[in-house]
């Protein structure tokens, strides 16, 4: 089969590699049916991941058909159609009886296009298929479906849950890409007064608009004025880093009220500055994450109802064998307006994002 083989920072390939197969007796094999690239494999592919090992496979989010289980496997069987988690659980250590998948110690979390083979590929091995796949619902098409395998998790717990976003409240999110307009979507769960998107580029502000956000600014045309100035000086109740560059997080502290939260969603390749000496007075909370993915069945049940603008994030779809064009366009996505793209199924080179 062929996968997407990271090679060392700056080198990667879409070439021959071996098929998966069962591992072990909680492992099971997929087809790939859909997938799509997340700004984290941007990272690995710049060197900022440094675990990750040339000649892995690539990739954590897919939707797909079993077509073998291990013989501890009892959720799923071949034929079904499963979400793959971004997130493997073991189920039995500390942090997965505590719902807390991400930081799973039995040889879960994180893993799939991390420490093992990942889902950019034709077929992949997922580790505790029980836990780690989701059996889809016929309702939900693919291209809605891949997106609730990392971006709206990520977004809902680490961002919105996280920052403890309530009715009433001033949202503020730092970067308009995929995962900030996905904090903007159901941050708006909350009936929150304000959503306020921040981002550098005009076409990324448009989208956030479609998606929710009432008011937008230019990360250059100082958007903590226009924060103030909603808030009578208070600042943003919750303010959601959807970047991971020094700047963003910095921006977000100086948008944050006094008892406020900040919820750093961002994944930083370099040190941040935190400025303790103008915070420590203001009773901020900061949390970071790794997504633990709980939400995932919730998500599940609101896109099979229609009540998750998950397809309206896909700007590009291409044909998995044209997955080093895709890479192209999802890196150079200030020129191409790209925000998620999907490879898989019928190849678009591009689809209009649908009005919010």
């Amino acid at each position: 089969m062929r996968g997407f083989v990271f090679h060392g920072p700056g080198k990667s390939a879409w070439e021959e590699v071996p098929d998966p197969a069962i591992k072990e007796p909680t492992d099971a094999v997929v087809r790939v049916d859909a997938v799509t690239i997340c700004g984290t494999d941007l990272h690995i592919l710049k060197g900022d991941v440094p675990e990750v090992r040339p000649g892995t496979v690539l990739g954590h989010e897919a939707v797909g058909e079993i077509v073998e289980v291990g013989s501890e496997v009892r959720t799923v069987r071949p034929g079904d159609r499963v979400l793959i988690s971004c997130i493997t659980a073991c189920g039995r250590c500390r942090y997965c009886r505590e719902s807390a998948y991400g930081q799973c110690r039995g040889g879960g979390g994180w893993i799939l296009g991390h420490l093992i083979d990942g889902t950019q590929a034709e077929y992949v091995r997922v580790p505790y298929a029980d836990l780690s796949v989701h059996a889809l619902p016929s309702t939900v098409e693919s291209e809605d479906a891949v997106l609730l395998a990392d971006i709206f998790p990520t977004s809902y717990e680490v961002g919105v849950l996280n920052g403890n976003v309530r009715p009433g409240d001033t949202v503020a999110v730092v970067g308009a890409g995929p995962i900030g307009l996905a904090a903007i979507a159901t941050a708006r769960l909350f009936a929150p007064e304000w959503i306020v998107a921040v981002d550098l580029a005009e076409s990324r502000l448009e989208a956030a608009r479609r998606f929710g956000a009432d008011a937008v600014a230019d990360a250059r045309e100082r958007p903590e004025q226009l924060v103030a100035d909603l808030t009578d000086g208070l600042g943003a109740d919750v303010v959601i880093e959807a970047v991971g560059v020094p700047e963003s997080f910095e921006l977000c502290t100086r948008m944050v009220r006094p008892g406020g939260h900040v919820a750093n969603i961002g994944v930083h390749g370099k040190p941040a500055t935190l400025h303790l000496e103008d915070l420590w007075i203001k009773n901020v909370t900061i949390t970071t994450g790794l997504v633990d993915t709980r939400s995932t069945p919730a998500l599940l049940r609101m896109a099979a109802a229609g009540r998750l603008p998950t397809a309206q994030l896909v700007t590009h779809t291409f044909a998995l064998q044209r997955m080093e064009e895709a890479y192209d366009v999802f890196t150079r996505a200030a020129e191409t307006g790209a925000l998620k793209v999907v490879l898989g199924g019928p190849p678009r080179d591009e689809v209009a994002l649908a009005a919010g």
